[in-house]
Order: structure tokens, then sequence, then C-alpha cells
């Protein structure tokens, strides 16, 4: 079967399963749109390119498949960028198309050329340059591989426009070989003895999940470790809903933004059992007074993060699932899980005496809706059942602290990178992946309007998505920085003029709604959300609110501003 090396890049994308493809064409991709209404994929015609990334990458947190993007060379290219970057840092998997000029113009300064392997080098496990339609296939089979083995993350895949239409005779790998990516995902038997020594010796326990709970779908057996042995747990922002947000155990986020408890239990504790994380400076705070207490045991398949920022006592290069069920098993052949429990009884009750006496707390007003008021409000309206996304800034924060995440894959926001724009277009992402979820994109009125043109997608392919717009008329985390920090020098973070998020929500075809007083709250939302379509609520919220507990950069954990 000789094939156009268009129809060889959909005949290996049916191989991989894919279903969805997120995209944008151009000319440099015109072969391959031509070739596309024969295949069964369902298409999504972002309305930029970094929105179709986004999509994808929400897509692939949602469902743990691996997304997909289509984009034209050039400016299509590179306005990928900020979503690849974003991939990388939060361990999405990822491939993305790219169109290219001809081969024999590579160089020329072509119409529509840039260096796209060049370019994503940097924020990529891997990009490849597709010279010969013969090497098409390898390259495809091994792109979906890396991109969903190991450490996941996003590929780059630079595709010529002469190549897309030379001819083969079909055919596609049934195996990977890569003599340099072969990921160790089997715990060392000898750690995992010296762990379980760790947890016997132990007084004060803490466990500390991170995303790569969530990436290796070892939310269960973390749950079940803490319960077992009744240890709390705490986590990173990408690791919530890795452990059920209304369990006794749980003590809230760590870190620069996290909970009273969580921050002062890591500062007490004697043991920390990090699963999937990668001490992120947002979570440690001032590196040498982290943990100072404990010893740490430190699970994760990506050996080059073990060691990098904190110093550990068991390091454990492993797929976490896998190393979760070793510790487990270990456990349960060494030591009576109840005698641990009993072990760890005056730490728990440390811990609960911290919860009792700080917990998240903020002033409300008869007046005024309260951001948090309204975070806490879609936790009670969707019991904790919805897909959470997120912008970034304060309404991430609020979001991240005051829902209650009960289960994995249902918390989508940018750690790493911290993109404003991402959570509108994760959103369509995830919704696509679940249609009959509600899918809720909690945003700021600064970050919204990055990437709002993608409210055209949503209306166009009918996805109930929900933005519920905390408005304070201000880049709000900027602004308390400012306000903390610099005087309250509010320098170029007033958003004095905004667009009327009602007009602008109808102008595109979607519902919009407006809410300025605490009674009117409830009665809003609930039509949104349970309204089959597209819908933005805009929540006018206090200017000058400010995110507590808040720990200054460069501090540590335990010197937080509660008020």
């Amino acid at each position: 079967m000789r094939l156009k090396g268009a129809r060889v890049l959909l005949e290996c994308l049916m191989r991989e399963e894919v279903e969805t493809i997120f995209g944008f064409p151009g000319g440099a991709v015109i072969d391959i749109y031509n070739e596309l209404p024969e295949y069964p994929f369902q298409h999504i015609l972002a309305r930029h390119e970094q929105g179709a990334v986004h999509a994808a990458d929400g897509y692939a947190r949602a469902s743990g498949r691996v997304g997909v993007v289509l984009a034209t060379s050039g400016p299509g290219a590179t306005n990928t960028i900020t979503g690849v970057a974003t991939a990388y840092m939060d361990s999405t998997p990822l491939v993305v198309l790219t169109g290219q000029v001809p081969t024999q113009l590579i160089g020329n300064d072509a119409f529509q050329e840039v260096d796209m392997v060049g370019i994503s080098r940097p924020c990529t496990k891997h990009n490849y340059l597709v010279k010969e339609v013969e090497s098409l296939p390898k390259v495809i089979k091994e792109a979906f591989y890396l991109a969903r083995s190991g450490r996941p993350g996003p590929v780059v895949v630079d595709l010529p426009k002469d190549v897309m239409n030379a001819e083969m005779e079909f055919y596609y790998p049934k195996h990977v070989r890569t003599r340099s990516y072969n990921p160790h995902i089997e715990p060392n038997s000898k750690q995992i003895k010296k762990a379980v020594e760790y947890i016997c010796q132990a007084k004060r326990p803490l466990i500390f999940g991170g995303g790569g709970v969530v990436t290796s779908n070892s939310h269960e057996e973390l749950t079940r470790l803490s319960r077992e042995l009744q240890i709390p747990v705490t986590t990173s922002m990408m690791g919530l809903g890795a452990f059920p947000g209304n369990d006794p155990l749980w003590l809230g986020m760590l870190g620069m933004h996290g909970t009273y408890t969580a921050n002062m239990a890591v500062n007490h504790a004697d043991l920390l059992i990090a699963v999937g994380v990668r001490f992120d400076d947002r979570v440690t705070g001032k590196l040498d007074t982290f943990a100072p207490n404990a010893q740490i045991i430190h699970i994760d398949i990506d050996p080059t993060s073990i060691r990098k920022n904190v110093a550990v006592d068991v390091p454990i290069v492993s797929d976490c699932r896998l190393a979760l069920q070793a510790l487990l098993q270990e456990l349960e052949e060494k030591v009576e899980a109840s005698e641990l429990a009993r072990q760890y009884q005056s730490w728990r009750e440390k811990v609960e005496e911290w919860s009792r006496t700080h917990p998240l707390t903020y002033t409300k007003s008869e007046d005024a809706v309260m951001p948090q008021q309204v975070v806490e409000k879609l936790d009670e309206l969707t019991q904790g059942e919805a897909i959470i996304t997120t912008e970034v800034g304060q309404n991430q924060m609020w979001a991240a602290q005051h829902y209650r995440f009960l289960h994995p894959r249902t918390w989508i926001s940018s750690g790493g990178l911290g993109t404003m724009g991402y959570g509108f277009p994760a959103a369509i992402g995830a919704q696509v992946a679940y249609p009959d979820k509600l899918v809720i994109d909690v945003a700021g009125d600064g970050s919204i309007q990055m990437n709002i043109q993608e409210l055209a997608t949503a209306v166009c392919y009918n996805l109930p998505v929900k933005v519920v717009i905390l408005n304070n008329t201000y880049l709000g985390m900027v602004r308390q920085w400012q306000d903390l920090f610099y005087n309250k020098n509010y320098c170029s973070t007033c958003l004095e003029y905004s667009p009327d998020f009602v007009k602008l929500a109808q102008a595109y075809g979607a519902e919009g709604y407006k809410v300025t007083r605490p009674g009117e709250l409830d009665d809003v939302l609930r039509q949104a959300l349970f309204s089959p379509n597209t819908a933005i609520v805009e929540v006018v919220v206090p200017q000058e609110e400010n995110v507590y507990p808040m720990v200054p950069a460069g501090a540590p954990l335990n010197e937080m501003l509660l008020v």
C-alpha cells in the first residue's frame, strides 16, 4: 500500500489510537488537512495555536492519554511554544506536529520558515525534523513512546511539506528501540527495605505527594499507605486530588500559599515520604530550612529530580505506583500496621491541633462577594465532583486552597511555568475528554483575556465549559506583591479598562452572568453550572483582597504571613 506522507502520518496516528487532534491549518500542513476528512479523528479547530496546545494539555491531563496538536510552519509553530513549555514543566504527554517548508528551502529564509527543532529543544523531551518519508513511521512511534513513558512530556515532530507529498510503502513498527532512553521503572528492593526501616523508626512521619502520583495513577496506593498507617498527607499544588480532600488525614496544600498545618508539619516531621515530587522552590521556601528535622525518602521515576534541590536519605528511582506497591508489600510482611498507627498517635494529635487553631480563614462581608466564598460555593454545589481548571495568579491559589479535590485528574492548572491564559483552553480539552462531566475554569479578569478567543471553540463544538471570573480589576497576584513588598506601588497592575464580560460572552454565542452581591451568588452559579451551554460568570470581588497564608520569597515555611 503506497501512500503519500500525509496519509502515512494519519495512518500512524490511527495505530496509536489517537481519537482527537487539536489544531489550526496553514499552507505547510494543508496536505494533511486535505486527507483528514477521510479519517475518524475528532478535529478541534482552536482559534490560536497556543490555545490548541493548552487544550491538548488539558485533554491529556484529564484523560491520561497523549494529547495531539497539529499546527502549520513559521508563526503557527512558534505560537505553540508557550504551550509546549507549559507541558514540559508539568510533565504532560503531548505530540506536537508542526508543518515545515520543503526540505530544499530549509535554511533559505523561506516564507513561514523557522527552526522549530532549535527553538523547541530546551522545552521538549525530544524533537524531530523528518527529512525522508520512509523514516516517518519510526519517528511517530518513537514520539508517542517518549511522550508517555518515564517522566511524560511533550515531543515535537517537524514535517516538511515535500515529505508530506512523497510516497512510500506503508508500514508501522511494532516496537521501539532506543539505546539512549530506557527509563527505569522497577524499584530497587534494597532501597524499599531501607525505606521500611525508616518508616518503622519514625515518630512523626508525613507523606508528601506531587504531580507524579497523579501521572503514574498511584493515588490508590498512596491513600492506602496513609490510611493503613494513619500518616498525615500533604501535596504540592500539582498533586491536588492525589489524596481525598475530605479525609481526616488531609492537611491541605504545602508551600508558599499552603496551609499553616501542612507547612508546620513539614517543619516538625522526622520522616518525609516524598512521592512524585521535584521539590520546587514554591514548595520548599528557604532550602536550608526545609524539613530540618526529617529524614527523606524520595520516590520518582526521573533520576535527575532526585537530590537536585533537596538532599535525601533514601532515593528510589522507580515508577511511583510500582514503588508504593513494593513498599506496601514489604510493610505488610515486616510490621503490624496498627502498631505503627499507635506509634504515630501523638504526632497526629499535634497535627490536628494545628488544624483546629489555624484553619484557612478569611473575613466575610455582607456587602461584597469574597473570592474564597465563590470557590467554597463551587465546592458545595458540585460536591467536589467537577473538573476544575484555573488560570494563574490569585484565582489559582484560592481555588487550590478552598476547593476539596476528591479524585485525581480533576485539578488542571499550570504549575511549573505559571502560564496565564492556560485554564480556559485546558478546560475545553478536559471537556472534550469528558463531555458529560462538569468542567469549570476559575479565572481572573486579567488572565482570561489572554486566550478569550477560544470562546468561539467552546461554542462551536457545543462544549458546556463554565468560566467563573473573579474580577478584582487588577493583575491580582502581582498587585499583592506590590502591596506587601513594594509599598503599594501598583505600577501597571490596575486593569482600568475591562470588557463587559456578559456582553462578550453573548457576542460569542455563550451565556453571560454577573454577580455583584453575596445574595446573588448561589442562584446565579446554580443557573450557570446546570446550563447545557458554554457560560461565563463574572463575579465582582474586592480589589485588594490577598491570598493567605503566604510565605515570603526566601523565607522558611514556618514563617508565614497569616493576615
